[in-house]
């Protein structure tokens, strides 16, 4: 069982940076696959990218792309989300989880609690 765990999020102006890190209780995240999702109000959960346990990664959405990125601070043994030049439509409850092999489709498992970023003015 992964206990994972969210921080971060918050408000931020557009065009602004918002950084989240995921964590797992008891464990190093070191060697598992996760993936950030988003949820923005009256929509379905999205996947935005993931990262292997390899360190590759995967990016399922467009519209973040140049923006976002992910990868993992070794000292802390976490996964983090880096998001740059936020706009309106970013505004969403951002979710890790589990994520092997990072294919498509995969629906996790274990999932964060969820960190709500809103970007306006």
């Amino acid at each position: 069982q992964l206990d994972l765990s969210q921080s971060g999020g918050g408000l931020v102006q557009p065009g602004g940076s918002l950084r989240l890190s995921c964590s797992a209780s008891g464990e190093s995240l070191e060697h598992y696959a996760i993936g950030w999702f988003r949820q923005a109000p009256g929509k379905g959960r999205e996947p935005i990218l993931c990262i292997r346990s390899t360190g590759g990664s995967v990016n399922f959405l467009d519209s973040v792309k140049g923006r976002f990125t992910v990868g993992r601070d070794k000292a802390k043994s976490t996964v983090f989300l880096q998001m740059n030049d936020l706009a309106p439509e970013d505004t969403a409850v951002y979710f890790c989880g589990d994520h092997p092999g990072c294919y498509k489709g995969y629906t996790p498992v274990y999932w964060g609690q969820g960190s709500q970023v809103t970007v306006s003015s």
